[in-house]
Formats: C-alpha cells, sequence, structure tokens
C-alpha cells in the first residue's frame, strides 16, 4: 500500500549581536536576547501553535490516520524552552499520540559534519537525549543540515544505531530511477535511504501562492492528484519548512486551508496512506544503491556541496570555528564551548552568501545584517573575541600551573 510521509524541519537560530571591532575583549554578548525572543514570540504565534493545532485537529479527525514528523533543532528548542514553554507543551501532546516522529539531527544545525566528526557526534547525541528528555522517544531515523550526505555519512550514522536517513533525491543521480522507493545506502548495510520528493516538496514550500506559477492556484484535491499518479510508489517523503506555514507563505495565501484538507485529499483515495518514517522503513523494500561520493544537500547545484561554503568568506569562516575546536574543549568552560558550538549554526555563513539568493528564500527573513559583508564582518568580529579569550585563557591556565617553575622576568 503506498505512502506519503510528511517532515516538517523546524529551526530557528540564535540571532547575533552587531559586533564591532570596538567590542572586542569587553565581554560583549555574542548574541541578541531581546532580538530571540522576538523571533520566538513571532513564530510560535502566527506558526508554530496555529499549526500544532491544526495537526492535532487533523490527526484527530482522521482517526489517528494521519501522521507527520518533526526535525527540530536543538537549538529551537531551547529556545522555545526559555522563552515559549507553551509551545513545548503542544509538540508534546503531539507526541502523544502516536502519530508524531521525532528525526535526529544536529544540536545546532551545524555544518560539523564537514568539519568535525568528532563534534558532529557529540552534537547528534546531545540532541538525541533532549528529544527523549522532552518528548519520550529515542529517534531512528537521521536528517543531516540540510540534507547534507554522502555514503560516509550513511556509515557513520549507521555506526550510530540509526535505521534510516533522509536526503534529497537528486535526479541526476537516480537517472530515471524512481524516488519513492527505500534506497540502500553504498557500503552501509545496516542502513536505508528515504529520498526527499524534490518536486512536489518544493511546490509547497516555494510555488505555492505564486500566482506566475502554471498551476496556481494549489488546492489540496490538485497535489493529492499529483501524488495518487506515482502509482508505483512505496513511499512519498514530503519535507518542507515549518516556517511554510504562516511565515514564508502567510494565512492570507490559502496555505492553512490548503494543510487542512491535504489528509482527507491524499486518502480520498483508499490505497494511500500516511506513515511516519520508520513505518516506511518497515514496510518499504530496498533493493537498489543510491550511491553518493560526492557531498550533496538539498541546494544541490551539481557541484560539490554547498552553498554555506561556496566563497572565500564562507570558507575562511568555516575552517576558523572549527579550528578553535581543541582550544575551547582545552581552556572553555562551559558557556563558552556552548558560545562556540552556537556559533556553528548554518545560518550564520548562509548570511555570507552572495547575492544571488532571493529575498524570500527561507534563511533570509531572520537575517540582521544588510549585506553578505556585514555579516561576515560582523562573524569575524565575533570570532576573534572568542579566540581571544581562550588564548588568554590557556595562558593563565599555564601561568597557574607553572608558577613555581616560571621564571618572573620572562614576563
Amino acid at each position: 500500500m503506498p505512502s506519503v510521509s510528511l517532515y516538517c524541519k523546524v529551526h530557528l537560530p540564535q540571532e547575533l549581536n552587531h559586533y564591532s571591532p570596538a567590542n572586542i575583549g569587553y565581554g560583549a554578548d555574542y548574541f541578541d536576547a531581546a532580538a530571540d525572543e522576538k523571533a520566538v514570540n513571532r513564530l510560535s504565534d502566527e506558526c508554530y501553535l496555529p499549526v500544532n493545532k491544526i495537526m492535532a485537529t487533523l490527526i484527530e479527525k482522521n482517526k489517528r490516520k494521519f501522521k507527520l514528523a518533526y526535525s527540530i533543532s536543538g537549538t529551537t528548542l531551547e529556545l522555545l524552552m526559555k522563552y515559549r514553554p507553551d509551545v513545548i507543551k503542544s509538540f508534546q501532546l503531539l507526541a502523544k499520540t502516536g502519530c508524531v516522529e521525532f528525526l535526529a539531527e544536529t544540536f545546532y544545525n551545524s555544518l560539523s559534519w564537514m568539519y568535525s566528526k568528532k563534534e558532529f557526534q557529540s552534537q547528534v547525541e546531545k540532541h538525541g537525549a533532549l528529544i527523549k528528555e522532552l518528548f519520550g522517544m529515542e529517534p531512528v531515523v537521521f536528517r543531516n543540515t540540510e540534507l547534507i550526505y554522502d555514503n560516509e555519512l550513511a556509515a557513520f550514522i549507521a555506526g550510530m544505531g540509526y535505521k534510516g536517513i533522509i536526503c534529497e533525491g537528486i535526479e541526476r543521480i537516480l537517472q530515471g530511477r524512481n524516488p519513492n522507493q527505500l534506497y540502500i545506502a553504498k557500503g552501509s548495510k545496516n542502513i536505508r535511504l528515504l529520498l526527499r520528493h524534490v518536486s512536489l516538496s518544493d511546490d509547497i514550500a516555494f510555488r505555492f501562492g505564486s500566482d506566475h506559477w502554471n498551476e496556481h492556484p494549489l488546492t489540496a484535491e490538485k497535489f493529492a492528484g499529483w501524488i495518487h499518479a506515482h502509482k508505483d510508489a512505496c513511499n512519498v517523503n514530503i519535507l518542507v519548512d515549518y516556517e511554510t506555514f504562516g511565515i514564508h507563505k502567510t494565512h492570507d495565501t490559502g496555505i492553512f486551508d490548503f494543510l487542512q484538507k491535504l489528509p482527507e485529499a491524499i486518502m480520498s483515495d483508499e490505497n494511500w496512506q500516511f506513515t511516519t518514517p520508520s513505518e516506511a522503513l518497515a514496510a518499504c523494500s530496498a533493493n537498489d544503491e543510491y550511491n553518493i561520493e560526492e557531498t550533496i544537500s538539498w541546494k544541490d547545484k551539481e557541484i560539490e556541496c554547498c552553498v554555506w561554503c561556496e566563497n572565500t568568506r564562507q570558507n575562511n569562516m568555516l575552517k576558523k570555528i572549527y579550528s578553535l575546536e581543541n582550544m575551547v574543549h582545552k581552556n572553555g568552560n562551559e558557556a563558552e564551548i556552548n558560545q562556540w558550538r552556537q556559533l556553528q549554526s548554518a545560518d550564520y555563513f548562509y548570511y555570507m552568501a552572495d547575492n544571488s539568493r532571493t529575498a524570500d528564500d527561507a534563511y533570509q527573513y531572520l537575517n540582521p545584517f544588510a549585506s553578505p559583508e556585514d555579516a561576515y564582518k560582523n562573524y569575524v568580529n565575533i570570532i576573534t573575541d572568542l579566540e581571544i579569550k581562550l588564548i588568554e585563557k590557556g595562558l593563565s591556565k599555564f601561568k597557574d600551573e607553572n608558577r613555581h617553575t616560571i621564571n618572573p622576568s620572562l614576563y
């Protein structure tokens, strides 16, 4: 029986303070708490709470036959715990329905997979522990930041005990094969790949509400018809940002009405059902291999990933933040380690991307910087401050540990 899995990615980064060279060395905060609270409240009131209510209603209305999955970053959960515990409670109520699954991911929506396997594993483990604490579930399916994926990742994640990975279904790799089947990860027998259906996902996330689109307006019935046309499918994976509902696509576009009607429209064909990712893993067989030797992501451009490291600014800062790993663990306290990890968020590097990014891009609605150059300079100042702080702490520790052997005249 063919099925649909709906995945909702939920991520909100901490907003960076505007940090000038004059702030370096004076202990100014890296993050803007007031801006964080404002963003959390807006997202909670316009998206998280109303959409969670819709999801709960759809589960009950459809007699628990409607199911979905959430991939919520640890950063988002911490911000909600701090400013909007009512949203956490609404997610917990959804979890108790038994119709919702939570995915594993990097705690800080980071690019750590490409720069530090040790840090990557720590973040995934930390995220899994928080999901279990809040929702009583241990994730079995993994989603990497922006669907970054390669064969090595599959082997690593399988080694951590996960059973599946959601990644991008890219036509140049599929070469005409069906994206709506499970795939075997090359070199990893114990894990299966669930491929995001690119066009169907983007029909909702990007094209919905656009009067320039030849399929406008998109109705739930029309979309369900497109789903039903995939008669050779085992499972169709639809992954969108949760902020699609209410933020990227506001209420007046009809997106809430579309969502409310979608489950019934899809299940109007009794041959179709909704499944969670883990249910799809159990129901579908994998007979073909998805071989990804070079890194891909959901922003794949037919070259090695990715848009977060496509220019010199981004590459320099990515190398810099991860070059501090040993120093921060050796000299930093818990607060400084957390700052270093928060600063790894992919969002900050995306702000430095070239101006070819469109204004309605999901990353841009919280971007506080006027230009990529401004974002870069601001990040340089913050990283410089953190590095100086860590160096000074290291020197202080060295002096304390060797105070009986150091010749004072050297200082």
